[in-house]
């Protein structure tokens, strides 16, 4: 596995998460990475993406003020506040091809698992 996802779990409309996802440091570390989400039905669309560097953050503008992507030499994450029903989805996070913020999924090479994300109304 080369990226591993975690820190879903179940929070009220209103509450906050954090997503983190650990890595082997050859599958991101000169990358750009970013979070997806995938709900039921839908298909999987662009969260938040950063450059290899830890800037040039983009973001959904579903999430904007709301969400940050960050990361370190260990990992990356996804701090979620003021979450909404709307944000209840499977996230995926994600290593690109490039070191360049991309947003599009095929711009992306390796995927963790998955983490639920499920907020209540």
């Amino acid at each position: 596995v080369q990226l591993q996802a975690s820190g879903g779990g179940l929070v009220q409309a209103g509450g906050s998460l954090r997503l983190s996802c650990s890595a082997r440091a050859r599958t991101f570390s000169n990358n750009a990475v970013g979070w997806f989400r995938q709900a039921p039905g839908k298909e999987r669309e662009f969260v938040a993406g950063i450059n290899w560097r830890g800037g040039d953050a983009y973001y959904a503008d579903s999430v904007k003020g709301r969400f940050l992507i960050s990361r370190d030499n260990a990992g990356i994450y996804l701090q979620m506040n003021s979450l909404k029903p709307e944000d209840t989805a499977v996230y995926y996070c994600a290593s690109a091809y490039s070191s360049v913020t991309a947003q599009s999924p095929a711009a992306y090479r390796y995927w963790g698992q998955g983490t639920q994300v499920t907020v209540s109304s």
